[in-house]
């Protein structure tokens, strides 16, 4: 986490005008402050104090994601392993 290009820990105190850097779900995400809040609230009032700066999310697929028939029970050996060889592969 960035604070104005400095490196901090996620609780360091924000000010009006600073640029928030974070790396959320592999993806950069930058935020400038507008407002600055006292105490946890909800989405929609967070939404205000801040604004976007972050570039446009990749248009690249979801990762496939490895689904099983249901009652079919916990996977054998086998195919565990071919699981984890087709996850390695997705990397």
């Amino acid at each position: 986490m960035r604070i104005n290009g400095r490196t901090v820990k996620p609780a360091a105190q924000v000010r009006v005008g600073d640029r928030v850097e974070a790396r959320v779900n592999r993806r950069d995400r930058i935020a400038e402050v507008t407002k600055v809040i006292d105490k946890r609230v909800g989405a929609a009032i967070a939404v205000e104090c801040y604004v976007d700066h972050s570039p446009p999310a990749p248009d690249q697929p979801d990762i496939p994601v490895a689904r099983r028939d249901r009652g079919s029970g916990r996977p054998t050996k086998r195919e565990r392993r071919q699981l984890e060889r087709w996850l390695q592969r997705g990397r």
